[in-house]
């Protein structure tokens, strides 16, 4: 009873037709439970003579009684819809589930002989039947769905276990896991993203770990560096500056490097190490990269130091550079200055985890020239935000990604991969419009 619990509720070949059941048996059983209180004692004292029933049920009293039922299962299904309306969509959800299964065939049928009109006659006429439906059961629990499907070695397993483009566009939502079990599979998806979507306040660093929506974090201490990818009017400089806004409320140390001298440039009023001079940001990158060093060595000599622990374990505080528009920036660079760019970050990608030195890179879009040698594998959380064409999404993600993006005019809406290669859509947090980043930077830094 437990499993059943757990796996949720079995999908069936019935349960095409599950949610005309449930409106016609439901609104049937509201109408009936509100209508024949009011003839009780009728339908109890009468002898049941077709007048009679008749001109009872035809009398004013029973037209009046018939148009109060009828205001009450209006009443119950408006009451109903409005407060369980995610029950109503695991009802349609289970529904498409068992269609999807039968419009595909995954199913297995075998011939039965009819009966005739007398049973020990055979009749000679055979009629299909389902032998074998696949195990599927649904779950919905804290805003995620949980499907599980059986795998049972048969000519179906391929499709049943490559099922994430279906589910997504067949039940709107956005798949965040999937995981191989014992004999089944486990498709985890974001039922309504959009609702995930917290505000500004409630973005949170805390043990390693930054939260961006409900149930979505990026654990830096486990799956460091970010890459931020998106054009103009996608929202990524809102999501840049939460980000150095929730990270300064912790002992963390940020350094800033805005090529451009835009938006990101502006902190430079109310906090140090901002640069946006091309040989105040080769040196920034410098420094960076030899304090990750001083701080490699330096661990190995610090009391209660562990092998595989990492700065935090030694309660020291983490690092992170800010790099926005990166390949501007390396654009400005001549060969000799480009190589030298690369060979730091590089180094920075590979070995900042243990040290506790992270990259935060924002670009219009992930060139492979300006993130050649492996560099750009090496972001485990990438987030690609607004309008971007097939090959921004193949540069972001991987040329290969079995993922279908649609564009929906929402700003700090976007795609993210949180390091698990499941990629999801992904909503930055809410800033409000009367919220001054300057102005609460300022406090942090102070």
């Amino acid at each position: 009873m437990k499993l059943y619990r757990r796996r949720g509720k079995r999908i069936r070949s019935s349960d095409a037709s599950l949610f005309f059941q449930f409106i016609f048996f439901g609104l049937v059983g509201v109408w009936l439970a509100s209508f024949i209180p009011f003839h009780l004692s009728f339908l109890l004292s009468t002898t049941w003579q077709l007048d009679l029933f008749q001109a009872h049920f035809m009398s004013r009293y029973g037209l009046v009684s018939l148009v109060i039922s009828l205001v009450m299962v209006t009443c119950c299904a408006f009451v109903y819809y409005r407060y369980r309306y995610n029950h109503i969509k695991q009802i349609i959800h289970r529904q498409k589930l068992a269609k999807m299964i039968l419009e595909n065939g995954w199913y297995e049928t075998k011939q039965v002989a009819q009966e005739g009109f007398f049973k020990d006659i055979p009749s000679g006429k055979t009629k299909e039947k389902i032998s074998h439906f696949p195990k599927m059961y649904y779950r919905y629990e804290k805003g995620m769905i949980h499907i599980q499907v059986e795998i049972t070695l048969g000519k179906y397993q391929e499709p049943l276990l490559n099922l994430e483009r279906k589910l997504e566009s067949g039940l709107y939502c956005e798949l965040v896991s999937k995981e191989l079990h014992d004999s089944f599979v486990e498709y985890v998806l974001f039922y309504d993203m959009i609702a995930n979507r917290i505000s500004i306040d409630e973005v949170i660093a805390q043990n390693g770990s930054l939260k961006l929506m409900d149930s979505m974090y990026w654990e830096y201490d486990k799956l460091p560096h970010m890459l931020i990818a998106g054009g103009t009017g996608g929202g990524k400089t809102y999501f840049i500056l939460t980000l150095i806004e929730a990270l300064l409320k912790t002992d963390a140390k940020l350094y800033i490097l805005d090529p451009k001298n835009a938006d990101l440039a502006d902190l430079a009023t109310v906090m140090s190490d901002v640069y946006y001079k091309k040989e105040d940001m080769m040196a920034c990158i410098d420094q960076f990269y030899d304090d990750m060093m001083t701080r490699s060595e330096e661990m190995k000599h610090m009391k209660g130091y562990k092998t595989g622990e990492n700065y935090a374990y030694l309660g020291l505080s983490p690092h992170f550079l800010v790099f926005d528009e990166y390949v501007a920036f390396m654009e400005m660079l001549v060969s000799k200055e480009n190589t030298a760019v690369l060979t730091k970050l590089k180094q920075i990608v590979m070995l900042g985890r243990q040290a506790g030195f992270f990259l935060i890179l924002a670009c219009q879009r992930p060139d492979a020239k300006y993130l050649g040698d492996g560099i750009r594998d090496q972001f485990n959380f990438r987030v690609a935000l607004g309008r971007m064409s097939e090959l921004g999404y193949g540069m972001m993600f991987g040329a290969d990604v079995q993922k279908q993006f649609f564009l929906k005019q929402i700003k700090g809406r976007g795609y993210v991969d949180k390091g698990d290669n499941v990629i999801s859509e992904f909503y930055t947090p809410l800033v409000p419009k009367e919220h001054d980043f300057l102005k609460e930077i300022a406090k942090l830094a102070q």
